[in-house]
C-alpha cells in the first residue's frame, strides 16, 4: 500500500492530509523502490512528507454564485439546526465560514491533484464517499463545488442523518445521498465494497483504525484522504 503526505494551508487552520492508493500487488516487485515510493521507518510512520503549493486566500469566491447560495443556505441549516442538535462545536457563520467551509473546499484541489497523478486521467465525475460525515462536512461542501460528482454521507447517527437529508434538500444536491450505517458494516456489503474511487474522513481516529473502516469502501486504484490536524506525525 502505498502513502504519501501532503500539507494543505489555509489562512488560519492548517491541517495535514494522509493519502492511500489502493492497488494490487505487483507480481514481481522492484527490490528498489522507484522515486515516487516512500520509505517507511520501523515505526511504520512515513519518512517522506511533502508541501503542497499555496492555496487561495478564499477558496469560497473562487465559487460560482450559485455555489455561493448553496453554501450559505447550508450554513444556515447547520446554524438553525444546531440549536436543537449538537451538530458543530461552531456557534457563528463567520465561524462557520472560516473552519469547516474553508477547511472543506481547501482539501479538494490536493484530492484532485493525487487523483490524477496515481489513480486517474480524469476526476470530473467521481464518486466519492464521505466517512463518518457527521454535519457533511466536508461531503456537502466537496458536492456543491463538484456537482459532476457522486457524493455519499456515510453516518451512523439517526438525528445527524435527518438533518443531512434537509441539507440535502434545502441546498438543492442531486448528487448526493445519506447512507446510515457504519463504515466497519458497510464495507462487507457487497453493493458498497470497492464501490468508490475516493473516501475521505476527518482523522478523529488512529490512522491504522480508518484505513480498516474506509479502504474496504474504496476500489483497487482509487484513494483515500484522511484530514488531520496539526502534527501529522502523530497520528500513526
Amino acid at each position: 500500500m502505498l502513502l504519501w503526505r501532503s500539507r494543505v494551508s489555509t489562512v488560519k487552520s492548517p491541517f495535514s492530509l494522509g493519502t492511500f492508493v489502493k492497488h494490487l500487488p505487483a507480481s514481481n516487485p522492484s527490490p528498489n523502490p522507484s522515486p515516487s515510493t516512500f520509505k517507511f521507518s520501523p515505526s511504520g510512520k512515513p519518512q517522506s512528507i511533502f508541501t503542497t503549493p499555496a492555496l487561495p486566500k478564499s477558496h469560497f469566491q473562487a465559487l460560482t454564485q450559485k455555489q455561493q447560495q448553496q453554501v450559505h443556505l447550508y450554513i444556515h441549516s447547520l446554524l438553525e439546526w444546531n440549536q436543537k442538535m449538537n451538530l458543530t462545536a461552531v456557534r457563528g457563520q463567520n465561524e462557520v465560514m472560516e473552519r469547516h467551509v474553508e477547511d472543506s473546499l481547501a482539501i479538494l484541489e490536493p484530492i484532485k491533484t493525487s487523483y490524477l497523478s496515481r489513480c486517474g486521467t480524469s476526476c470530473e465525475n467521481l464518486n466519492l464517499i464521505d466517512v463518518g460525515s457527521g454535519a457533511g462536512l466536508p461531503g456537502i461542501i466537496l458536492a456543491i463545488a463538484c456537482p459532476g460528482w457522486k457524493v455519499t454521507l456515510l453516518e451512523s447517527m439517526n438525528k445527524r442523518c435527518v438533518f443531512l437529508e434537509h441539507a440535502v434538500g434545502v441546498t438543492g444536491l442531486s448528487n448526493v445521498q445519506v447512507i446510515r450505517e457504519r463504515a466497519e458494516n458497510l464495507g462487507h456489503n457487497p453493493g458498497f465494497r470497492e464501490a468508490f474511487d475516493v473516501a475521505v474522513a476527518r482523522a478523529v481516529a488512529e490512522m491504522r483504525v480508518l484505513a480498516e473502516y474506509c479502504l474496504p469502501l474504496v476500489r483497487v486504484g482509487g484513494l483515500f484522504v484522511a484530514a488531520k490536524g496539526h502534527n501529522p506525525q502523530n497520528i500513526w
